[in-house]
């Protein structure tokens, strides 16, 4: 594995999952030997948004916290259900009180799977959750870092609709054509190390200028059931060379601008 050049922003995590709790520290050294310069720590539910600012402070300037309230509530498989509007209310003061340290407001979005989201009326809760969340961004100068699974085109047009303009589609499974208008609109799209088993069309379509990479550890891996870490986003990075015919090296030096430009306060928390 390389360790020259510029190093890699992986644009989307969960540092705050259990199944980081016992070997943290290792996962980040390896992270670090593996060339990654920044983790963007994204929040799912209020319940964790302690312990990402606490990551933040512990890690600061490696560990960049976003918080926000998904699509999908629950901690266990069995107890997960679709947000409410009454998941957000919990979750806004803490959001507030953080609002000067945050990269980003996320994850957030839509996640239409049949079932999380089988009604209408649950759709509709998920698109007024997400409708708050793009105004909060908004008032607060702040990019969003959005789930879209089983809803690329509705996510899309809303956040279209609500004049979102720094915006992170993370791991998008919609049509590429569905994409191209996020493209258009200057949205940038992340792809997870799961490509390699997934295959996408979507790398081949999507300019590298709106490419950004990501690893959603301890999600969406190279190996199917094996946990990801952030140093597998080489992988990703392999991957997006291989399609395009181009060099890692500037496809990894192409992603860390773009990833710079989606977050504008990146530079500055790298600093600290």
């Amino acid at each position: 594995m390389r360790t020259m050049g510029a190093g890699l922003v992986d644009c989307h995590c969960h540092l705050s999952a259990p199944d980081f709790d016992r070997d943290l520290d290792d996962v980040l050294e390896k992270a670090k030997k593996a060339n990654v310069m920044a983790l963007v720590a994204v929040a799912e539910h209020s319940g964790e948004f302690e312990k990402i600012m606490q990551l933040s402070k512990r890690y600061s300037g490696f560990i960049l916290p976003c918080l926000g309230v998904h699509p999908v509530q629950g901690l266990l498989p069995e107890d997960q259900r679709s947000v409410t509007l009454k998941d957000l209310d919990i979750a806004l003061p803490v959001i507030e009180n953080y609002r000067d340290q945050l990269l980003a407001i996320g994850e957030v979005g839509l996640d239409f799977s049949p079932r999380f989201a089988s009604t209408d009326e649950q759709k509709e809760e998920q698109r007024q959750v997400l409708i708050r969340q793009v105004q909060l961004a908004r008032r607060l100068n702040l990019p969003l870092n959005v789930h879209s699974r089983s809803a690329g085109r509705p996510t899309i047009s809303l956040l279209l609709e609500q004049g979102a303009d720094k915006v992170l589609l993370h791991a998008f499974d919609g049509r590429p054509s569905v994409a191209m208008r996020g493209v258009r609109a200057g949205y940038f799209f992340s792809i997870p190390p799961s490509v390699v088993r997934s295959g996408q069309k979507l790398v081949e379509q999507l300019p590298l200028t709106s490419v950004c990479l990501e690893t959603d550890s301890p999600a969406l891996g190279p190996e199917k059931q094996v946990r990801n870490e952030p140093q597998n986003i080489y992988i990703s990075a392999e991957y997006i060379a291989q399609v395009k015919g181009i060099s890692v090296e500037e496809v990894i030096e192409v992603t860390t601008q773009n990833a710079l430009k989606l977050f504008p306060k990146l530079q500055q928390l790298l600093r600290k």
